[in-house]
């Protein structure tokens, strides 16, 4: 099983910034592993905003969920993101969506994510680096999470 985390930004040089998190991971002893390609998409939540571009990652780390949370919170305030309104404009977002089969409920830490089966940003991509990993929770593959959630689209 593997760790999956999400990466999408909307504010100045979007690739860049992306790019700029994944190198920050790995300088925090986190191993990237593969990466989706970049893709381009609409805001999701809150519309009148700049579309984003998003990515997955696979990674590996000897973090725990807690530990890698804190890490990749710390990327995002070393980057200079700044939280003025929920789903708002942000030049870096990293969200653990999955940390191998574990269920996580915790004040600020839910895994997986909980609203990873209604995002195209986030099924997209990770269906093309591991579309067999099972969600431990809904026990469907992200493939078939994808295609479900494509076909209601």
């Amino acid at each position: 099983m593997a760790i999956y985390i999400a990466l999408g930004s909307n504010l100045g040089d979007k690739e860049n910034n992306m790019k700029e998190a994944l190198q920050r991971l790995a300088k925090k002893g986190v191993t990237v592993c593969k990466v989706s390609d970049f893709m381009a998409t609409r805001p999701y939540g809150v519309t009148d905003q700049p579309d984003f571009l998003n990515a997955v990652a696979e990674i590996e780390t000897d973090c725990s969920p807690t530990e890698l949370l804190r890490v990749l919170l710390q990327i995002e305030r070393e980057m200079g993101r700044k939280r003025i309104r929920r789903w708002g404009e942000r030049n870096i977002d990293l969200d653990l969506l999955l940390y191998e089969d574990q269920i996580i409920n915790l004040p600020g830490l839910q895994v997986p994510h909980p609203d990873m089966q209604n995002r195209d940003f986030v099924l997209r991509p990770l269906a093309q680096i591991a579309p067999e990993t099972v969600h431990p929770i809904l026990k469907k593959t992200i493939r078939q999470l994808w295609e479900e959630l494509s076909d209601k689209e």
